[in-house]
């Protein structure tokens, strides 16, 4: 994969990552077309052991370079087109947003849509995607019900919903669509359920 890597500053992302660190991410967007719409916002949080470093935080607004913030997207947010006009350039968030990372492995709730957006929007200056370890945290939090569940019960009866998640594992629920606050919770339920999933 190094070969093709298109800037060299960003080889310390396939270094061993730090033994017991992770970073949790969210990100907000223009819309939910992985393939049309932008990254508006990104928050990021590192976990170090059990602990989430709130210290150690990454909260960026982005500038879309050409998609207009839909209705229903701002509705769900709260960003508006006015919020994000100061924003960074994609191209230096998602630097930023690199460099925050490292090599630690990435946490986040239904992260495949964000990494998705992350990765569109790193190609152009990587000449590929994030290569860390991903923790789906809806996948353990799954995996922690479907063993809790009598044999007779289907596990498509789990409910993987944000807040029914972060109720079952009696977490705080901070409001949700922020991407710093998403990504911290992410991290919380993180922590927990892998300590769970270990003690099953």
């Amino acid at each position: 994969m190094l070969y093709h890597l298109g800037d060299e500053r960003f080889r310390f992302m396939w270094d061993a990552p730090p033994p017991g660190e992770w970073v949790a991410l969210d990100c907000e967007t223009t819309g939910l077309n992985v393939h049309r719409d932008e990254i508006i916002s990104v928050g990021a949080v590192r976990i170090v052991g059990d602990r989430i470093l709130t210290s150690e935080r990454l909260e960026l607004l982005v500038r879309p370079s050409r998609r207009r913030i839909s209705a229903d997207s701002a509705r769900v947010h709260g960003l508006r087109e006015r919020d994000v006009q100061e924003g960074l350039d994609s191209d230096e968030a998602m630097m930023a947003l690199m460099r925050f990372i490292g090599s630690r492995p990435l946490v986040g709730y239904y992260l495949e849509f964000d990494l998705a957006m992350i990765h569109r929007a790193i190609f152009p200056l990587l000449g590929m995607g994030l290569p860390q370890r991903r923790f789906e945290v809806s996948a353990m939090f799954y995996d922690w019900k479907r063993r809790q569940l009598p044999p007779y019960q289907e596990p498509a009866q789990i409910d993987l919903r944000f807040a029914t998640m972060m109720k079952a594992l009696d977490l705080p629920m901070e409001s949700a669509h922020d991407a710093l606050s998403d990504a911290v919770m992410a991290a919380l339920a993180f922590v927990k359920l892998r300590h769970l999933l270990e003690d099953a």
